[in-house]
């Protein structure tokens, strides 16, 4: 497994988020964030554990925790000279997200842009273009073994042009084990849109499409992405597709204080 991308540290974290991929399977109360371990359940998983990864990573995945919790966390957090980074959910079942992806879908892409097969090789072209354009609208990417479903069962979209440019992308996956409180629920997220491509709807186009994939070709039961409650179009992005917000559960990461954020 491979195809790491970005600076060191965050290879570093891709390649470590590849070897903990059977012990998160295996552990109740940990989940799949990607980039680095995750908690779904904070009284399954312990803070010894949560302890054990920040201690080794420097980093710790919170996904779709009581938000009456937040506290909790951010408290422990910082007895532990680390800060609690948190991001809004967006959430909808099976049904509330097909009946609103579907038809965007119908609606097809803008003239001389088209759908293009989903990548296969973690260090190919198209898997390190699509890091590449991910990475330019400010977001992590994940290791292409991820995106192409090494890992795990995954879908990377991706829209290009008539110049063979990839102009947009995205990407879900199942994070949650049969541990979980949470097994059916799937996420989408990455979307990236080329600069020159902006405002021709395809943040919602490749939105969509991933979902869809999400939950056709995963056989999700939900849908949910993590937005910042300042980024503003990809709230609207996120509410045309059938999500909408979930205030009674957070999502986040710990990093150390003195560190930027992790992610866009």
């Amino acid at each position: 497994m491979a195809g790491y991308f970005g600076t060191q540290r965050q290879q570093d974290l891709q390649a470590q988020a590849e070897k903990n991929v059977d012990l998160i399977k295996a552990t109740p109360g940990a989940c799949q964030n990607g980039r680095m371990i995750g908690v779904d359940d904070l009284d399954a998983l312990g803070w010894d554990r949560i302890d054990e990864f920040l201690a080794r990573d420097g980093v710790c995945g919170f996904r779709l925790i009581p938000a009456h919790r937040a506290g909790e966390i951010g408290v422990r957090l910082a007895e532990r000279n680390c800060r609690f980074d948190t991001w809004d959910l967006f959430l909808a079942d099976r049904t509330s997200a097909l009946d609103a992806c579907e038809p965007i879908l119908a609606a097809g892409l803008p003239d001389g842009l088209s759908d293009l097969d989903q990548p296969t090789d973690p260090e190919g072209d198209d898997t390190a273009r699509i890091q590449a354009l991910i990475a330019e609208a400010g977001v992590v990417p994940f290791s292409g073994s991820f995106l192409v479903g090494a890992c795990g069962p995954a879908v990377t979209m991706a829209v290009g042009d008539q110049n063979g440019e990839i102009v947009a992308a995205a990407h879900g996956y199942m994070p949650h084990n049969a541990h979980s409180p949470y097994p059916g629920h799937g996420w989408g997220g990455l979307v990236a849109v080329a600069g020159s491509q902006q405002g021709k709807g395809l943040g919602k186009y490749i939105n969509a499409r991933v979902l869809v994939g999400v939950l056709r070709d995963l056989g999700a039961t939900h849908v949910y992405e993590l937005i910042s409650a300042t980024n503003l179009p990809s709230r609207r992005m996120a509410e045309s597709c059938g999500l909408r917000h979930e205030p009674g559960l957070v999502c986040g990461i710990a990093a150390p204080t003195e560190s930027g954020k992790f992610t866009r």
